[in-house]
């Protein structure tokens, strides 16, 4: 068995059939067929099951992609550090992030990195749902939450920087329904929720877990309203709008408050379950590239540009105007 074969096994597995491995790989597909089959045979066990609408791995072709992706990682970032002793960091990142945070922040932050170290190759995907980081062969993931699902032993994480969720309401609002005093009044108030994927298991949506500045107690606070999403996009526009009080990450909406479109209420209080965090699968060897990554994200975050130059997410550190 050799790399190509291992290749084969995820591509088959990565794409569910054969003629998508073929397309991955970018070979005939009567190649992919006979490849797989003689390593089959080779092996004497059968790695996949195949139908007329998906090929899926045996326990033992399960077997074969798990450890195949540390195999074929360990040849990446053997091939990465020599590359990298004669020249500058050149090779691929692949990174997982969540929607918003990543097209708003992440994304500007990888262009700039991207153009220091023009050899890097970066592939961001976006999407809610953590994926299985070393199954899907992922470097990294700049994440919202913790990861509880992912065994300590088999990921590593740092804060790259802290983040809050704070109250907020269009001024429309505020003025026909009142100002708000204290949590208490909540109740009296349509509080727009959102009802994102990926935060902690067992969270109650309408439900808020609120804590006074300076305070370690948390309060959890019974919200209602008529109007909710999984889009916090649209709960925004809904806020915006003037149609309730919503909770929101202050990277999200830091624009909507420098401009006033937003205000914030009971600004004593904020949700501070929401930090950004680098998770990685564990390497015994780190690649260079990756680590010069991850220190020019944790120098971009630490000082949470949303709140230094909140109109202007895509502007370099250096450049920020006062507030």
């Amino acid at each position: 068995m050799n790399r190509s074969d291992l290749e084969l096994v995820m591509a088959v597995r990565q794409q569910g059939s054969l003629a998508g491995a073929a397309r991955a790989l970018q070979i005939a597909p009567s190649a992919v067929t006979k490849r797989l089959a003689a390593l089959e045979a080779t092996l004497g066990l059968r790695l996949f099951q195949r139908t007329t609408r998906r090929v899926s791995p045996t326990a033992e072709g399960e077997t074969l992609c798990e450890r195949a992706v540390t195999l074929l990682q360990g040849f990446e970032a053997l091939e990465a550090e020599l590359r990298e002793q004669q020249q500058e960091p050149a090779g691929p990142i692949r990174l997982a992030a969540t929607l918003g945070f990543g097209r708003i922040w992440l994304g500007p932050a990888l262009a700039r990195f991207q153009q220091r170290h023009p050899q890097v190759s970066v592939q961001l995907q976006l999407t809610e749902q953590l994926p299985d980081l070393a199954l899907e062969g992922f470097d990294g993931a700049i994440w919202l939450w913790h990861a509880p699902s992912q065994r300590a032993s088999e990921w590593v994480a740092r804060r790259l920087a802290p983040n809050q969720r704070v109250l907020v309401a269009a001024p429309a609002y505020l003025s026909r329904h009142g100002p708000v005093r204290g949590l208490a009044d909540l109740a009296q108030h349509e509080c727009l929720v959102v009802r994102e994927n990926g935060g902690s298991a067992g969270q109650r949506f309408d439900h808020w877990r609120l804590q006074r500045s300076g305070e370690v107690a948390i309060q959890h606070v019974a919200v209602r309203g008529h109007l909710s999403s999984n889009s916090g996009e649209l709960v925004r526009d809904w806020c915006i709008g003037g149609h309730g009080i919503m909770l929101r990450s202050l990277w999200d909406i830091a624009p909507q408050l420098a401009s006033g479109e937003l205000v914030q209420v009971l600004p004593e209080y904020v949700m501070a379950d929401a930090d950004i965090h680098w998770l990685a699968p564990y390497r015994a060897q780190v690649p260079r590239r990756i680590r010069l990554l991850l220190d020019f994200l944790a120098s971009s975050f630490a000082e949470e540009p949303w709140k230094l130059n909140p109109t202007s997410p895509a502007a370099p550190p250096g450049s920020r105007r006062t507030r």
